[in-house]
């Protein structure tokens, strides 16, 4: 049964695999309108040219600046925080599932366990279940409900949580011990991608090292002998060099990132 519904969940994600701009802002935990992000990020790019202006660059430098302010910046601190907010509702979700995991085999329905997290729990996980609750209480279906939380979560835990619910509102089952299996997955992994990060500190700050050492070391040049390093900048062979080594410390650092950065 859960396996049917995962795929039939993994169907109705691949319908809706790309992703809009108001979801992300939903993902992300704000409340604003579409225009407000465009408003935001007219802004930005003002912002970006005023200081383009202040400190005299050219207009290739400008343009840059603005494509940078206007649309890279937004787009990167949207990507942050909506990144930043699923972690911080993963880390909490075990403890929210071991809430109604306790409430069950207390006698407690599962609604009210959710009452219980969505009035006790901190943001992120206290929205989203009160979410939840509100949304049955208006009249919406409780798988209705847990897709919406799928849409604003999009995390697989959580539609692992919403297919055990589903199945069992449906044919019934102890669901206090699926509930608590899926509590100790998730702790077990929170644990894993610890040793993770731990065993492979080493490996990303050798990346870091290696990755900002020519910057380091061609700013040093600049400081204690200016016009050392003036040809790269004023001839064509000299820019031929530049673009040469970006291309290759792009692919060298893309490699490097690739080869540290470990799913668990």
């Amino acid at each position: 049964k859960v396996e049917e519904q995962l795929k039939l969940q993994d169907a109705r994600d691949a319908a809706k695999k790309k992703i809009t701009l108001e979801q992300k802002i939903e993902q992300a935990g704000f409340d604003f309108s579409k225009q407000h992000y465009y408003i935001g990020s007219g802004v930005s790019a003002a912002v970006g040219l005023v200081i383009g202006f202040i400190s005299g660059q050219n207009l290739l430098i400008l343009g840059v600046m603005l494509v940078a302010f206007g649309l890279g910046l937004p787009s990167w601190f949207l990507g942050f925080m909506r990144t930043r907010r699923l972690k911080a509702f993963l880390n909490d979700f075990s403890g929210a599932i071991d809430v109604i995991v306790r409430g069950i085999k207390t006698g407690l329905p599962v609604g009210d366990c959710m009452k219980l997290i969505a009035a006790e729990s901190k943001p992120p996980i206290g929205e989203e279940f009160h979410l939840l609750v509100e949304g049955q209480r208006v009249g919406m279906t409780l798988q209705q409900s847990l897709d919406r939380m799928c849409e604003r979560v999009p995390l697989s835990e959580v539609k692992f949580f919403a297919t055990v619910l589903i199945i069992q509102q449906k044919t019934g089952g102890n669901l206090g011990e699926a509930l608590g299996n899926l509590s100790e997955v998730l702790r077990g992994r929170r644990s894993m991608e610890g040793k993770v990060k731990a065993l492979s500190a080493e490996a990303k700050a050798s990346a870091w090292i290696l990755g900002s050492m020519p910057f380091a070391v061609a700013g040093l040049i600049s400081v204690m002998s200016p016009d050392y390093l003036e040809p790269l900048y004023t001839t064509t062979t000299g820019k031929a060099i530049l673009i040469f080594s970006a291309v290759w410390m792009s692919m060298g650092t893309f490699v490097m990132s690739r080869m540290v950065k470990i799913k668990v």
